[in-house]
């Protein structure tokens, strides 16, 4: 599998394409902001239509990684569904796919701002973990080092061979871990925004997924002299 390894707080971590973070010593794949059920929701408040089968899309691209890595615990780093409640509501297809990626797997649902908790499914329901040096949570939070997170959908423009590319990424320094939005169809926001660029530290770099990952020194806004 085309990975980028990389150590974080003494931990040797792996991003994939997908978005995706592995954890290959804890058997751990760390996952963000899936945001399952979003093109249901939309449909039923009348907002933008999305193709009606991105859950899974999103599920077969969990389904691969966690073949492709055999990892035996999952964290989901909150926003799971994107709406409280639409852990109920997926067809049961759906529903039946989630269970069966548990079945004989360790899996934490961390607490996101869509959604509390999904109550409906198995697994462990919590607003943080701590493993190792490592903290799990899912809005990026100040003094907390070794802190892994999600919620911006960090994204990055990459110019080469003359095209401009745009990616999802994963944003890392030495206090924080950002990753991508995992699930399909949940755009982003660009790490050169004035969210992100506060947030991280001047060194940081950008990890653009995608069938090769490119690790870059995360771009940022031009000063604007006076």
């Amino acid at each position: 599998m085309n990975t980028h390894p990389f150590t974080f707080h003494g931990a040797h971590l792996h991003a994939l394409p997908s978005g995706a973070l592995h954890w290959p010593e804890a058997q751990l794949l760390v996952v963000s902001d899936l945001h399952l059920g979003k093109s249901a929701r939309l449909s039923a408040v009348g907002g933008a239509q999305l193709p009606p089968y991105e859950n899974r899309e999103t599920l077969q691209r969990l389904d691969t990684d966690l073949a492709a890595t055999g990892a035996t615990r999952v964290i989901c780093l909150g926003d799971s569904f994107d709406a409280a409640g639409l852990d109920a509501l997926l067809p049961e297809e759906d529903l039946l796919w989630i269970t069966r990626l548990q079945a004989g797997r360790d899996w934490t649902w961390i607490t996101g701002n869509h959604d509390p908790a999904p109550v409906a499914l198995a697994g462990h329901h919590r607003a943080d973990h701590r493993e190792g040096a490592l903290t799990f949570r899912h809005i990026a939070t100040t003094g907390t080092p070794g802190e892994v997170s999600g919620h911006y959908h960090p994204k990055a423009r990459l110019s080469a061979r003359g095209r401009s590319l745009s990616r999802p990424c994963f944003l890392c320094d030495a206090q924080r871990l950002i990753l991508p939005a995992y699930g399909a169809y949940t755009g982003g926001l660009y790490c050169d925004s004035p969210a992100l660029s506060s947030l991280m530290d001047a060194d940081a770099q950008a990890i653009l997924t995608g069938p090769r990952l490119y690790a870059i020194p995360m771009p940022r806004r031009a000063a604007h002299r006076a």
